[in-house]
């Protein structure tokens, strides 16, 4: 994906950090980065298991009730926005 626009600009990408439960090996990164990259507007999707988190990054504002949908759909919980 690109977050550059038709005219040649660049969109403003936000990365937002997401506190996730229940991530614990390979097909648990493989799984949410598929799910979460398919909604539009995502630009990337970094999964950390170790720290329990995940970094969406956006082409505007992320909808947090949609990422939650997906990610509890998926089997994990997304238990909020990281501090």
């Amino acid at each position: 994906m690109s977050c550059c626009t038709p005219d040649g600009g660049c969109s403003t990408a936000t990365a937002t950090v997401y506190d996730v439960s229940g991530m614990t090996c390979g097909h648990c990164r493989a799984t949410l980065t598929k799910e979460i990259g398919a909604l539009d507007g995502v630009l990337a999707v970094d999964v950390d298991l170790e720290a329990g988190r995940v970094t969406v990054t956006t082409a505007g504002e992320p909808d947090d009730a949609l990422l939650a949908k997906v990610v509890d759909d998926a089997g994990y919980g997304l238990t909020g926005r990281a501090a």
